[in-house]
Protein backbone atom coordinates (compact mmCIF):
# COMPACT_ATOMS: atom_id res chain seq x y z
CA UNK A 1 0.00 0.00 0.00
CA UNK A 2 1.10 3.64 -0.80
CA UNK A 3 3.19 5.72 1.98
CA UNK A 4 0.64 7.24 4.60
CA UNK A 5 1.21 11.29 4.77
CA UNK A 6 1.19 10.75 8.59
CA UNK A 7 4.07 8.74 8.14
CA UNK A 8 5.88 11.01 6.27
CA UNK A 9 4.68 13.74 8.50
CA UNK A 10 6.22 12.17 11.39
CA UNK A 11 8.98 11.83 10.10
CA UNK A 12 9.65 15.40 9.63
CA UNK A 13 9.03 15.87 13.55
CA UNK A 14 11.42 13.33 14.31
CA UNK A 15 14.64 15.16 12.38
CA UNK A 16 13.46 17.89 13.65
CA UNK A 17 13.93 17.03 17.12
CA UNK A 18 17.13 15.32 16.09
CA UNK A 19 18.26 19.14 14.71
CA UNK A 20 17.14 20.90 18.08
CA UNK A 21 18.97 18.41 20.31
CA UNK A 22 22.15 18.72 17.85
CA UNK A 23 21.76 22.18 18.02
CA UNK A 24 21.60 22.64 14.57
CA UNK A 25 18.62 24.64 14.53
CA UNK A 26 17.03 26.96 16.83
CA UNK A 27 13.42 26.55 18.72
CA UNK A 28 12.15 29.48 16.77
CA UNK A 29 13.23 27.94 13.57
CA UNK A 30 11.55 24.82 14.78
CA UNK A 31 7.73 24.54 13.57
CA UNK A 32 7.22 20.45 12.62
CA UNK A 33 5.79 19.62 16.09
CA UNK A 34 3.29 22.32 16.22
CA UNK A 35 2.20 22.07 12.53
CA UNK A 36 1.90 17.80 13.30
CA UNK A 37 0.57 17.46 16.77
CA UNK A 38 0.89 13.79 17.99
CA UNK A 39 -3.49 14.45 18.14
CA UNK A 40 -3.14 14.95 15.30
CA UNK A 41 -1.16 12.60 13.64
CA UNK A 42 -2.54 9.68 15.65
CA UNK A 43 -5.95 10.77 14.89
CA UNK A 44 -5.42 10.63 11.30
CA UNK A 45 -3.47 7.14 11.26
CA UNK A 46 -6.66 6.30 13.18
CA UNK A 47 -8.71 7.17 9.91
CA UNK A 48 -6.41 5.89 7.30
CA UNK A 49 -6.45 2.73 9.26
CA UNK A 50 -10.30 2.45 9.23
CA UNK A 51 -9.89 3.31 5.71
CA UNK A 52 -7.49 0.40 4.72
CA UNK A 53 -9.52 -2.23 6.46
CA UNK A 54 -12.56 -1.20 4.57
CA UNK A 55 -10.71 -1.15 1.35
CA UNK A 56 -9.56 -4.33 2.50
CA UNK A 57 -13.17 -5.96 2.70
CA UNK A 58 -14.28 -5.40 -0.86
CA UNK A 59 -13.98 -7.55 -3.04
CA UNK A 60 -14.87 -6.72 -6.59
CA UNK A 61 -16.94 -3.28 -5.43
CA UNK A 62 -19.89 -1.72 -6.61
CA UNK A 63 -18.98 1.83 -7.42
CA UNK A 64 -21.46 2.56 -4.37
CA UNK A 65 -18.83 0.52 -1.82
CA UNK A 66 -15.85 2.72 -2.91
CA UNK A 67 -17.78 5.84 -2.71
CA UNK A 68 -19.01 5.37 1.14
CA UNK A 69 -15.56 4.19 2.22
CA UNK A 70 -13.97 7.64 0.30
CA UNK A 71 -16.91 8.90 1.93
CA UNK A 72 -16.59 7.54 5.46
CA UNK A 73 -12.86 8.65 5.64
CA UNK A 74 -13.25 11.88 4.26
CA UNK A 75 -15.78 12.53 7.28
CA UNK A 76 -13.45 11.09 9.35
CA UNK A 77 -10.62 13.87 8.31
CA UNK A 78 -13.09 16.46 8.20
CA UNK A 79 -13.77 15.66 12.41
CA UNK A 80 -10.06 15.45 12.66
CA UNK A 81 -9.72 18.99 10.98
CA UNK A 82 -12.15 20.65 13.39
CA UNK A 83 -10.53 19.32 16.46
CA UNK A 84 -7.74 20.97 15.40
CA UNK A 85 -9.44 24.33 14.88
CA UNK A 86 -9.92 24.07 11.29
CA UNK A 87 -5.97 24.43 10.67
CA UNK A 88 -5.20 20.76 11.09
CA UNK A 89 -4.72 19.83 7.34
CA UNK A 90 -3.37 23.15 5.22
CA UNK A 91 -2.86 23.02 1.33
CA UNK A 92 0.24 20.62 1.16
CA UNK A 93 -1.35 18.02 3.26
CA UNK A 94 -4.76 18.23 1.81
CA UNK A 95 -3.12 17.65 -1.64
CA UNK A 96 -1.45 14.67 -0.02
CA UNK A 97 -4.33 13.27 1.62
CA UNK A 98 -6.04 13.45 -1.55
CA UNK A 99 -3.44 11.79 -3.49
CA UNK A 100 -3.41 9.13 -0.69
CA UNK A 101 -7.02 8.49 -0.97
CA UNK A 102 -6.84 8.11 -4.85
CA UNK A 103 -3.28 5.86 -4.11
CA UNK A 104 -4.83 3.44 -1.94
CA UNK A 105 -8.20 2.81 -3.99
CA UNK A 106 -5.81 2.49 -7.11
CA UNK A 107 -3.38 -0.14 -5.20
CA UNK A 108 -6.71 -2.28 -4.91
CA UNK A 109 -7.18 -2.48 -7.91
CA UNK A 110 -9.73 0.29 -8.55
CA UNK A 111 -9.48 2.17 -11.75
CA UNK A 112 -10.43 5.51 -10.01
CA UNK A 113 -10.49 7.45 -13.69
CA UNK A 114 -12.95 4.98 -14.76
CA UNK A 115 -14.69 5.02 -11.90
CA UNK A 116 -15.25 9.22 -11.33
CA UNK A 117 -15.91 9.41 -15.07
CA UNK A 118 -18.93 6.83 -14.64
CA UNK A 119 -19.58 9.34 -11.79
CA UNK A 120 -19.29 12.79 -14.21
CA UNK A 121 -16.53 13.63 -11.90
CA UNK A 122 -12.87 14.16 -12.92
CA UNK A 123 -10.15 11.98 -11.29
CA UNK A 124 -9.37 14.49 -8.72
CA UNK A 125 -12.64 15.30 -7.71
CA UNK A 126 -13.66 11.79 -5.24
CA UNK A 127 -13.07 13.76 -2.18
CA UNK A 128 -14.96 17.09 -3.22
CA UNK A 129 -18.56 16.22 -1.93
CA UNK A 130 -17.33 15.44 1.23
CA UNK A 131 -14.35 17.45 2.08
CA UNK A 132 -14.24 20.48 4.00
CA UNK A 133 -10.15 20.58 4.79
Amino acid sequence: MTERPSKHWRRGVAEEARKLAAGTITVEDAFMAALYPVSLLDATDEALDAFESALGTLRRPSDNEVFAAVQRVVLDLNAINDQHDGAGYETGEREELCQYIDQALSDRGIDVPALTARCGLGRYEITDKWRDW
